[in-house]
């Protein structure tokens, strides 16, 4: 099958079965093959298609890392690739598939979080466009729900975030930090647990609706 019908196909399983059964369906198909389309719909011009690809992305590569471990490597050093300016591309949906297979797979995962949260570091690999910062803010809280231990230094640059004129970057940062906290940092924005400013979150399956002060009142007090 050429990559462009199995693309169709997977794009029909999304959009026709319940995110599960469109998931499972998706994992039995051939890992290295598949994974092409899945690269092509994380720039899907529906939001719920794009997310779709970033769990479906995590599940075929976490599989692919328990068989052949350096192919799924290949897969994560091209979703960095895809983030790196001389790509020539915005790198869509790349920080989220990573922080979705990370997640997935502990190995993949003590190899590659300490990227992941470079991006984050203004001293380190720190990506200056906002909807980028948005995806890594995704893929960190993604990852700190499942493993925090590897988060490192993480925290610090999450909460600078706390600040931003931007509500999703303010609503993700939120999020983010949350499994990290652990009642030691405080919120520095006065009025943030008055903000009724809403962000959507990918959580089980589905874009979830939150306010800004709904978020932080589930954050850790200091």
């Amino acid at each position: 099958m050429a990559m462009r019908q199995l693309k169709k196909q997977v794009e029909q399983l999304f959009q026709t079965s319940d995110f599960a059964t469109a998931l499972s369906c998706v994992a039995k198909m051939p890992a290295r093959r598949v994974v092409n389309p899945l690269f092509g719909l994380l720039y899907h011009c529906d939001l719920q298609m794009r997310w779709f690809a970033v769990a479906a992305m995590g599940e075929v590569v976490s599989r692919l890392a328990d068989r052949e471990p350096e192919s799924a490597r290949v897969v994560m050093r091209r979703l960095m690739w895809n983030l790196n300016d001389e790509s020539g591309g915005m790198g869509w949906g790349s920080p989220e598939a990573m922080g979705e297979i990370m997640a997935r797979h502990p190995v993949l995962a003590r190899e590659y979080a300490p990227i992941l949260v470079s991006y984050l570091n203004p001293d380190g690999n720190f990506l200056e466009h906002e909807g980028l910062q948005e995806g890594v803010l995704w893929a960190v809280g993604r990852l700190a729900r499942v493993r925090p231990h590897l988060m490192g230094d993480a925290l610090a640059f999450i909460t600078s975030h706390f600040t931003s004129g931007n509500t999703a970057l303010r609503g993700l940062a939120l999020w983010a930090a949350t499994p990290l906290a652990h009642g030691g940092v405080e919120c520095p924005v006065q009025g943030l647990f008055s903000d009724m400013a809403e962000v959507s979150i990918f959580q089980d399956g589905t874009l979830v609706r939150h306010t800004i002060a709904g978020l932080a009142s589930k954050f850790p007090k200091g």
